[in-house]
């Protein structure tokens, strides 16, 4: 009966926690476009960088996308537990009754939307912009929903293990991009297979499996990082 009971405080919890993440976005949603703004000026000095040529950009525009995604996804990942751990809400996460895995997993789902979400939905201009054939848009699409939420549970682990060291934002980015490459090379892979006439759904599979482990281990991996950062 009391494991019956725990699943609703939980889903309340998160619930909870997550209304609160989104009233905060909302109150300071110049920082939450930043990394839109960052996605958009690096495909627009990118498309200036690189001329008029439609096919020359083209045949670049994934990993373009992809970098320009990744790297914009870098700008709040700091300020993921930063707050939390200045105003000592992370030692009440560590009394709460639920796990803190739990807990660490509605937080990065906050940052995924919104951090990532309006990303995806930039995506389909950014695109344009580069000359992205039509029918590759979906691929993209896809690979992105696939990745984004990967991409945040792996700096979610970055950000627990710097939480302590106050503004870390050049040690984050150090520690998460050389975990970033494998999102990368099957995100950005996808759209070149495509482009080549190849096969793309091998890469597609990829993210999911790499999604699927990562949404298990990432946040036991995360907890386990805030306590030994608080200790």
């Amino acid at each position: 009966m009391s494991a019956v009971d725990t699943r609703p405080g939980a889903l309340q919890a998160a619930g909870a926690l997550l209304q609160r993440d989104l009233r905060l976005a909302w109150r300071r949603r110049g920082d939450a476009i930043q990394p839109v703004l960052f996605a958009l000026l690096v495909v627009m000095l990118f498309a200036l960088a690189q001329g008029r040529e439609p096919q020359a950009l083209a045949s670049v525009a994934g990993a373009v996308l992809w970098l320009a995604v990744l790297l914009s996804g870098q700008l709040a990942m700091e300020r993921l537990f930063r707050d939390d751990a200045a105003d000592g809400s992370l030692e009440q996460w560590l009394l709460a009754p639920l796990p803190l895995a739990w807990l660490c997993l509605v937080r990065v789902v906050g940052h995924w939307l919104v951090t990532c979400v309006p990303l995806l939905l930039l995506s389909p201009l950014l695109a344009l912009m580069l000359h992205l054939p039509h029918d590759r848009i979906g691929l993209l699409l896809a690979s992105l929903a696939l990745g984004t939420p990967l991409l945040s549970l792996i700096g979610g682990v970055v950000a627990a293990l710097t939480v302590s060291l106050g503004r870390a934002g050049i040690l984050v980015a150090l520690l998460s991009l050389p975990l970033y490459v494998p999102v990368l090379v099957f995100g950005a892979g996808a759209l070149v297979a495509a482009g080549n006439g190849q096969d793309s759904s091998g890469a597609l599979l990829m993210l999911a499996a790499l999604l699927a482990a990562a949404l298990v281990l990432a946040p036991l991996l995360t907890a386990a990082a805030l306590r030994i950062s608080l200790e």
